[in-house]
């Protein structure tokens, strides 16, 4: 596939990217004279494993992958899957002029770029070719104006390889020894399991405390119109000059914070106090006191980085990190934004000229400021040269003009508002607070307040409004109107009601809000954080309830081990300062092997000019040990005691080999009891009534009999996927091997339990499938068996659901030719019954009830749907809660749908035309793919085995690699 055509200089040149969709794109702005071809990202990286690793490579070397005795050499090899991808590239070379390595203008770019200049060996002029966007300008200019390699960003990618390496190699198989095999340990993902960890140790630790205030409701007299409401609610703030306690005022363990506890000037309402007060409140007269008014102005928010473009597609469009950069990748790839990977919020002058363009096209010149805005950048050590994220081009496509669908058009969208809207005008408008004061008839001095905001003009607000990581917050564009009041003026007080509130637990991390924490505790590189929370999350460290990051109690043996015997490694302030240095060496302020061996090797006094972050956390500054040494002497890590955890009267939390379970007394003694916990229980909701209650169930194996066929012991058991019964195997029945045996084995169906079920039950459930009989028409067997979604038919390839698991036993071969000569059910099940009924909706009229769905208890009045929120409860919502979070939901409006491109019909000539010509070359095709089949076939026999093999070893070293 050598060009044939050559540039007007009269040379051929090979162009190189990381993706083929990317070459693709590339290829059609360059035309003839380019060869444009794809590395398919890294072609070549430490070894997975030691079989990887050349022989002449022996000791740490072989074992690491690194050379950590002579200056840290790394051991590269070319990735197995990359080899004919590298033997193409070379022959695409031996037929250029020049190499064009056209890698992503980032770190790991740059890297990715030097390492296909070592292994491809070039004869021929070598440039770098970068640009932020794919668009034939960009690109052509990018082609006009190459640059040499930039090493040093080369030397700070390989040292950020070279540390997480060691890291991973190291401390992980700590963990295998000391609480399970497979786990791994990472520079970033470590510290960001101990934050979710500790998130939840606070949640642990909280207990609800209530606080009480009083809510009142005023008139002015005046009837009320939209401008000017003739009544306005209040918040007690004040009695006698003493605040009233409020959220604020209580810590993270739910408990009033204790400077609030020693002061006099706070007053903590309970509910006989507060009950009291609003009934010696009620007759009183009221008047506004005081009328505080000032401008408000709210100012844009930045362009998009890749942390703020995670975070808002978390909020806005429910996108974890890892979903929103693939889609973002897509859209680079394609053409239709900037390079997502950048830490910088600035704006070229092309892409500010089109963003203000569009603000004059699209809401007026009146939301134009005056001049472009510029965005400082906030982020420290942010990576050079790059651009914010925003739609590419000269002109920004409208997410109409995309013609895209689906959620590349949504994150489109949401970049391209978020871009037009930083170079709109401010919003302004007036805030507005009212105090409102009155005197109980005990004499007690009570003042209220309340809020207002109107914007007069809502600027970039037309455009986009930034969302939040709490879902009760109130946005940016939301207004509050107030009667217009003066200081002096009589109120009436409608009502005067008490409020009773509790303390709520801090909340858990989402994707979003870890982001943001990583990032605001400088942990980490922002491009990889959607790498690192993939990883936990794979890891079985975090997993997700809706969506928030729950950790494992796995991963609460994993963070203890880590803070007790390895705490500077998942030290904030320690990762942190590493993340420095490693910058340090990017800029050529810090030479990186000296740093790597106080890093590793540690060092005595005096350490800390060049190894940096060797020295956090040591105060005497006499010895500080390594990394090597810190996994040297493990003695002291008592594996049983770094997975026990204590949840009380003598109930013990244990991680186990097979998952978490609670136990009480030792083993050896009478009275041991011991349960699994469900694996996707998280950690606050384990109480010691709850661990009682798992103790209580049924536990161990349970002989049910003999089966008079085989002669095997039946037997019940509760595993961690539910009760099961199944058959003991004799002495010797080899269990792996060609010769294997594997126990029948069946899960319990609901209406049966360990105390309950019967030898004959047993039996029957491991006859499953049972053959119905055969359908008369088209011979083919019909079974009923029990599946994870319940109890069905099967024919073939066509399931139909039953309707009780008792069917499985009794239905006839003319029952199941009945429902199968019924039409297939397609779409949504039959409606379940509803949960709860709670009456008519007084705006709808219509009534309203509870139900089950897909993602939840929600209310509906068959119109609009709600989703109860985290603190509704079935058993005790009343209809009033039920009616408001209707209401809600209205005042949102519908969602949005996205525009759907719709294809034009061609004249039918032409696809007649098309179909023939289609026709013909599917014939050729099959021709040469019947040629080509039985070489395929040999080819994959031949590298079954190796490939097999090469899994295996990928398996084992992937549990330590972390890529940051």
């Amino acid at each position: 596939m050598s060009p044939t055509t050559e540039t007007a200089q009269g040379g051929r040149r090979l162009v190189i990217v990381e993706s083929p969709a990317k070459a693709k794109t590339i290829k059609g702005y360059l035309g003839p004279g380019y060869v444009v071809e794809a590395s398919v990202g890294h072609i070549r990286d430490l070894p997975n494993g030691a079989a990887e690793v050349p022989a002449k490579y022996t000791g740490e070397a072989r074992r690491l992958g690194v050379d950590v005795d002579h200056d840290f050499q790394p051991v590269y090899v070319v990735n197995a899957d990359k080899k004919s991808q590298v033997k193409k590239l070379k022959e695409l070379l031996a037929d250029a002029d020049e190499l064009l390595l056209a890698t992503d203008e980032d770190r790991e770019g740059e890297a990715i770029a030097w390492h296909l200049q070592e292994v491809l060996k070039p004869k021929v002029p070598v440039r770098r070719m970068v640009f932020h966007e794919i668009t034939k300008q960009a690109i052509q200019e990018a082609v006009s104006n190459p640059r040499e390699l930039n090493q040093r960003l080369v030397d700070a990618q390989e040292t950020r390889r070279i540390l997480d390496r060691l890291y991973g190699y190291e401390v992980s198989p700590v963990l295998w020894k000391k609480v399970m095999p497979r786990l791994s340990a990472g520079r970033v993902q470590s510290v960001a399991t101990r934050l979710v960890v500790e998130r939840e140790r606070e949640r642990i630790a909280f207990r609800s405390a209530e606080y009480w205030d009083l809510t009142g409701t005023f008139a002015t007299g005046r009837a009320g119109d939209s401008s000017d409401p003739g009544t306005f609610s209040a918040r007690l703030t004040t009695v006698d000059g003493r605040r009233v306690a409020q959220g604020r005022d209580f810590g993270p363990n739910g408990q009033l914070k204790p400077g609030v506890q020693q002061t006099t000037d706070v007053l903590h309402l309970d509910e006989d106090s507060a009950r009291a007060l609003a009934a010696a409140l009620a007759d009183s007269a009221f008047s506004v006191r005081s009328v505080e008014s000032k401008p408000y102005r709210r100012s844009p928010y930045a362009p998009f980085r890749t942390t703020t473009l995670q975070q808002e597609a978390s909020r806005k469009l429910g996108f974890g990190a890892k979903a929103t950069m693939q889609v973002a990748q897509k859209l680079y790839e394609n053409g239709y934004i900037t390079y997502m990977r950048t830490d910088s919020t600035t704006l070229s002058e092309t892409a500010v000229a089109a963003a203000r363009a569009q603000v004059t096209q699209l809401y007026g010149a009146d939301y134009l400021p005056d001049k472009p805005r510029v965005y400082a950048g906030k982020v420290k050590n942010a990576q050079e040269a790059h651009e914010a994220i925003r739609p590419s081009g000269d002109r920004f496509r409208t997410p109409a003009e995309t013609g895209l669908t689906g959620d590349q058009f949504k994150l489109y969208e949401l970049i391209w508002m978020r871009t037009v809207a930083s170079q709109m005008k401010d919003a302004v408008g007036q805030s507005v607070t009212v105090r409102v004061g009155g005197t109980a008839s005990d004499g007690r001095n009570a003042e209220f307040s309340a809020s207002g905001k109107i914007i007069t003009f809502h600027g970039f607000m037309k455009a986009y409004v930034e969302g939040a990581d709490d879902p009760n917050a109130e946005l940016d564009d939301r207004e509050r109107r107030l009667p217009h009041v003066a200081e002096g003026d009589p109120l009436a007080a409608e009502h005067i009601e008490a409020d009773g509130h509790a303390t709520k637990p801090p909340a858990r991390y989402t994707e979003a809000s870890l982001v943001k924490e990583l990032e605001e505790r400088e942990i980490g590189r922002p491009s990889t954080y959607a790498t690192i929370i993939g990883t936990i999350l794979d890891r079985g460290y975090v997993f997700k309830k809706g969506t928030a990051l729950v950790p494992s109690f796995l991963s609460f043996a994993v963070v203890g081990l880590l803070e007790k015997h390895f705490g500077r490694l998942v030290d904030y302030d320690f990762t942190a300062k590493m993340e420095d240095d490693l910058d340090r060496i990017a800029r050529g302020e810090a030479q990186a092997v000296p740093w790597l061996r106080r890093f590793y090797f540690g060092e005595g006094e005096g350490a800390g000019q060049a190894g940096g972050a060797a020295d956090a956390g040591n105060g005497d500054g006499d010895h500080l040990g390594g990394l090597k040494e810190l996994v040297t002497d493990l003695g002291a890590i008592d594996a049983r005691e770094v997975s026990s955890f204590p949840v009380g009267d003598d109930i013990v939390l244990r991680v186990g080999r097979y998952g978490p379970y609670v136990e009480r007394g030792a083993k050896d003694e009478e009275g041991h009891q011991r349960a699994d916990v469900p694996g996707d229980l998280p950690p606050d909701e384990l109480t010691v009534e709850l661990a009682e209650e798992l103790l209580a169930k049924p536990s161990g194996e349970f002989e049910l009999g003999t089966d008079p066929e085989t002669g095997r012991q039946i037997v019940a058991k509760d595993g961690r996927y539910g009760p099961y019964v199944t058959e003991v195997l004799p002495e010797g029945t080899p269990k792996t091997g060609k010769n294997a045996v594997k126990p029948r084995t069946a899960s319990l169906l609901k209406s049966m339990s360990l105390d309950t079920v019967t030898l004959e039950d047993a039996l029957k459930l491991m006859s499953l499938p049972r053959v119905v009989g055969t359908d008369p028409e088209s011979g083919t067997e019909i079974t009923a068996q029990n599946g994870r979604y319940g109890p069905y038919l099967k024919k073939g390839t066509d399931s139909r659901s039953l309707q009780s698991e008792e069917q499985i036993f009794t239905i006839t071969l003319e029952e199941a030719l009945a429902i199968y000569a019924q039409p297939k059910q397609r779409g949504r099940a039959a409606a379940k019954p509803p949960l709860k009924e709670l009456g008519t909706d007084p705006v709808s009229e219509r009534p309203v009830v509870v139900k089950d769905g897909r993602f939840g208890p929600y209310v509906t009045d068959g119109e609009t749907n709600a989703t109860l929120r985290r603190d509704d409860d079935v058993e005790t919502i009343t209809p009033e809660r039920g009616f408001e979070l209707l209401a809600e939901k209205r005042a949102k409006g519908p969602a949005k749908k996205t525009a759907k491109k719709v294809a034009k019909k061609a004249p039918a000539k032409k696809a007649a035309a098309k179909k023939t010509a289609a026709k013909k070359t599917t014939a050729a095709k099959k021709t040469a793919a019947k040629k080509t089949a039985a070489k395929k076939t040999a080819a994959k026999k031949t590298t079954a085995s190796k490939t097999a093999a090469k899994k295996v070893a990928a398996k084992a070293a992937a549990s330590v690699q972390e890529t940051d």
